[in-house]
């Protein structure tokens, strides 16, 4: 368990506010009444419900204020026992969350408001420790980043298949015509429309979706990555990545003086620049993509074609562009991501469903497990059986 650092005595104003919020809820003492068996017998009570986050709970009492902590039990990761006004309390974070216990819950609810919002009043006046610790955490990279690769990856798929499933009629359909006629106060008329028309013009749409969800899961991924492989080992710098561009992240990530890492990262930095920036910035690029200059032959695009060089993936008219390209590229890129030496690394950061924890890229963890897709697995199967232990606190 990793302990929090030892308090400056400049936080001794601070101490003394929390105490003062807190009146007649005291650390409990010997002289503090309670049953024989209360620890085991007390009973949660209603108005624990409303008690501040668990981690304020504790850095306050135990930390900030030095109130005994018995230490875990089985399902109880900490317990602190109360004194209000002689009777006991307890203070505990079970596997069914925070709460307050009691004796008796049925006439002693009022006492556990009280010490609620007594707690509650405490915890603010500890504001400035909790900033404190958490700015300690950061500085000394005792932290863990959250992975949502996969959930963001299931997104790009999803929409993916949309994307698929609109083409594919629209080829099915290809040949269909639809003709509706009828009458009106002017005649007869009549109305042909082709539906492959507005199914490709749904896939578009799905295909630009796609595209936006794509640079959403892989700059996460990238981040994760580049904490996997070694390039990134402290919060400060994860959070300077988490800022940067898409090009930043991969670069970082992936040495892009190989010949194939090179080519996979032009090919998407295009798609990026020209489809993922036109759209995500309303339509009008920084190209002149949006203007069209006077002639005598009419309206000509400012980007005339010289200027888009051997461009692939440029935007034609409205937002009409090689869809196919873009996302065979895309779905190039994920293979070529999961390839070669990096290849554990997507047990990880894919498959596992656990945060990055910076300490193990500090200390070598990380690197040892990156050794093979054996070493990696036998890692994930360890640490998930520690995380869900922690969990259940199954001490």
């Amino acid at each position: 368990m990793t302990r929090t650092p030892p308090i400056p005595s400049e936080f001794e104003p601070v101490r003394k506010s929390a105490l003062r919020a807190l009146g007649p809820v005291r650390q409990a003492d010997a002289s503090t009444k309670a049953e024989k068996n209360f620890l085991f017998a007390a009973k949660r009570t209603d108005a624990g419900r409303e008690l501040p986050p668990y981690y304020l709970v504790y850095f306050l009492l135990v930390d900030l204020l030095g109130f005994k902590d018995l230490g875990q039990f089985e399902k109880v990761s900490w317990s602190v026992p109360l004194d209000f006004r002689g009777e006991a309390f307890l203070v505990e974070h079970r596997k069914l969350g925070l709460g307050l216990f009691a004796r008796d819950p049925a006439t002693q609810e009022d006492e556990a408001k009280q010490i609620v919002i007594r707690i509650q009043k405490a915890v603010k006046a500890a504001r400035p420790l909790f900033d404190w610790l958490a700015s300690q955490a950061v500085a000394s990279s005792n932290v863990n980043v959250h992975n949502n690769s996969a959930p963001l990856y299931d997104r790009y798929e999803f929409l993916l298949s949309a994307y698929r499933g609109k083409r594919d009629e629209a080829e099915r359909r290809k040949d269909e015509k639809v003709v509706k006629k009828g009458k009106g106060e002017h005649g007869m008329w009549s109305h042909i429309s082709f539906p492959a028309y507005q199914l490709r013009r749904e896939a578009s749409w799905f295909a630009l979706s796609v595209i936006e969800a794509f640079f959403s899961w892989s700059e996460h991924a990238l981040i994760h990555l580049a904490v996997l492989t070694g390039k990134v080992v402290s919060a400060e710098e994860v959070a300077f990545l988490a800022t940067a561009d898409w090009s930043t992240k991969f670069k970082t990530a992936i040495d892009i003086t190989s010949p194939d890492a090179k080519t996979q990262f032009d090919k998407i930095a295009s798609i990026r620049q020209d489809l993922r920036n036109h759209v995500a910035h309303g339509a009008f690029g920084k190209q002149g993509e949006a203007f069209s200059f006077h002639s005598g032959a009419g309206a000509v695009p400012v980007l005339l074609p010289h200027k888009r060089g051997s461009n692939r993936f440029t935007l034609g008219r409205g937002l009409e562009f090689d869809t196919e390209a873009a996302i065979t590229a895309i779905e190039r890129f994920v293979v070529f991501l999961w390839s070669g030496h990096r290849a554990p690394a997507k047990l990880y950061i894919q498959d596992s469903h656990l945060p990055i924890i910076l300490t193990y890229a500090a200390n070598g963890t990380y690197a040892r497990a990156m050794a093979s897709a054996e070493e990696m697995d036998s890692f994930v199967t360890y640490l998930s059986y520690e995380v869900d232990r922690a969990a259940n606190m199954d001490w």
